[in-house]
């Protein structure tokens, strides 16, 4: 067992693990729009492109995020935040206003318990940087 993961509170083990998901996640909406676009007709080729490519970045910036918090590098929790933050509205325009609650509903939930979790106490005095 490595050192970090003996040091490592529970509330950002958790959050990284639900950080990990939503990368995960979108790795996996990236490889629906992949092959959407090479086996059917989409409207715009470079747009569906464009949104796949929009969709691993994310993911690969969730995953370095993600390994970041592991290793409790505090600048880490900085793009986490904003990224959970601008996932807020997103995710309620999704379920609520497009009535698509099945894909909206995870990441709202998901992205408040990433926010509350890298807020609590244990994960603040783990992550806050020495000044």
């Amino acid at each position: 067992m490595d050192q970090d993961t003996e040091v490592t509170p529970g509330q950002v083990r958790a959050a990284v693990c639900i950080v990990a998901a939503e990368a995960l996640a979108l790795l996996v909406a990236a490889g629906v729009l992949l092959t959407k676009t090479v086996l059917g007709h989409p409207d715009s080729v470079a747009r569906a492109l464009l949104d796949a490519g929009f969709a691993i970045f994310g993911a690969a910036l969730l995953a370095l995020a993600a390994r970041g918090l592991w290793h409790l590098r505090p600048a880490a929790r900085t793009p986490v935040i904003v990224l959970q933050l601008l996932a807020i509205p997103v995710s309620y325009s999704l379920a609520f206003q497009a009535d698509r609650v099945a894909y909206g509903g995870p990441i709202l939930l998901a992205a408040l318990a990433v926010i509350y979790l890298l807020f609590t106490p244990a994960a603040r005095e783990a992550l806050d940087r020495d000044v």
